[in-house]
């Protein structure tokens, strides 16, 4: 008889450790999230419109800000070098669509001669992106 010997190995593993770890980065995952989806910030113009199709591939977004820098999608271009990006770029898409979010306020010959760009680097369909009007919610008199 073995009195008081507890010489035995333990055959369980002990998983808190693990699941403190896994919550932490989960928390991480859930803060750090919203931040990594912000795009180019542009004020966009308000216009009654249809919503568009939905689509297989990414559309291709030409956007405009404030400061009157042109992004394609993300990624921020000279507007000398649009045409030649846009060619490379559409020589690998099927749909030669392109869309164009430009802020409200600024020059109107700037949004026209990045969409002169645009249709000079091939594109067969150029939209315009807008946001809905904000409708009055004003009780009607009878």
């Amino acid at each position: 008889m073995q009195t008081g010997s507890n010489n035995q190995l333990m055959s369980d593993i002990n998983i808190t450790p693990f699941v403190d770890v896994m919550l932490v980065l989960l928390i991480i995952f859930m803060v750090t999230a919203p931040m990594m989806t912000q795009g180019v910030n542009v004020n966009l113009p308000e216009a009654t419109n249809e919503e568009l199709p939905s689509q297989q591939q990414e559309p291709l977004i030409i956007s405009i800000d404030a400061a009157q820098d042109v992004y394609i999608n993300d990624s921020k271009v000279a507007l000398d070098f649009l045409r030649e990006k846009l060619i490379k770029i559409l020589e690998n898409r099927k749909d030669r669509e392109v869309y164009v979010r430009a802020d409200k306020d600024i020059p109107y010959g700037i949004v026209i001669r990045v969409m002169s760009e645009v249709k000079n680097a091939g594109v067969e369909k150029l939209g315009m992106l807008t946001l809905p009007p904000e409708e009055d919610h004003k009780p009607k008199k009878s």
